[in-house]
């Protein structure tokens, strides 16, 4: 069994490569030999390459790319962490009381269909421009996954479970910690995935109004300047660290859910 999962997991990383080098070698052809896409519009590998290495050295939009990530990253951990500390209690409490579901769930679904992005303009009327209207952007694009997925694994908890806990005297917290929480956990994972993908996107919307540093701020000046290169460095800085914290949670999701191990 081990054996095949080992090969399975070689052949993916082997076909993903493949992938990977005949994109690479597209990007190469129509850029730098052929020229068939201007460089303005899109950039050569070369270009991308000198635009990571003056952000690495002398820096661009004010500072260097390990302080445009430090930046970055820390208004993504600050909202990811308020949705995650807001959002799966009150996927709990709706799961668990019909009562509260019936009270909070009409105000949820009313603001949910309201794009995080259009949030922006009130955030900076509010906190101003900085960090913290950041903050606030990111949370309210990752806590509705939360929300969401908090509350359908709550209702997937077989009732069999819950009603054998209390009948043999579990009270309300033990029966969260250990009967709720454990079951829904595979759905409370799925939010945390989602909203990981969703904090990178709403991060680099929020950095492109009146943000002073990180990885979207590099790419507003890299469109008044023209330079694609740089955009393109900051769209990849922003995938490489999306991938490392999804991975990051995925990780986390199999040290807690040891037995969906394949």
């Amino acid at each position: 069994m081990i054996a095949r999962v080992r090969s399975f997991d070689i052949r993916s990383v082997l076909m993903g490569s493949i992938g990977f080098v005949v994109l690479f070698v597209c990007w190469y052809l129509l850029t730098t030999v052929s020229q068939v896409i201007s460089p303005i519009r899109f950039p050569a590998p070369s270009n991308v390459y000198q635009s990571f290495a003056q952000l690495m050295s002398t820096g661009y939009a004010d500072a260097t790319l390990g302080t445009h990530i430090a930046y970055s990253l820390r208004i993504v951990v600050l909202g990811y962490v308020a949705s995650v500390l807001t959002g799966i209690p009150l996927g709990i409490v709706m799961g668990l009381s019909r009562r509260a579901e019936g009270i909070i769930n009409p105000v949820f679904q009313l603001l949910r269909p309201i794009p995080p992005l259009a949030w922006i303009p009130l955030s900076i009327l509010w906190f101003g421009l900085g960090p913290t209207s950041e903050v606030f952007v990111i949370w309210l694009a990752a806590f509705a996954p939360l929300v969401i997925n908090t509350y359908a694994g709550v209702r997937l908890v077989d009732p069999t479970l819950i009603a054998a806990a209390r009948v043999h005297g579990a009270k309300t917290t033990r029966l969260i910690a250990d009967v709720i929480v454990p079951g829904a956990l595979p759905m409370i994972f799925t939010g945390l995935r989602l909203s990981v993908q969703v904090c990178w996107m709403a991060l680099v919307a929020a950095e492109l109004v009146g943000s002073t540093a990180g990885l979207g701020h590099i790419m507003i000046y890299a469109e008044r300047d023209l330079n694609s290169g740089m955009i393109a460095a900051g769209m990849i800085s922003v995938t490489v660290l999306g991938v490392m914290l999804t991975f990051g949670v995925s990780m986390l999701e199999k040290a807690m859910m040891p037995w969906r191990r394949p």
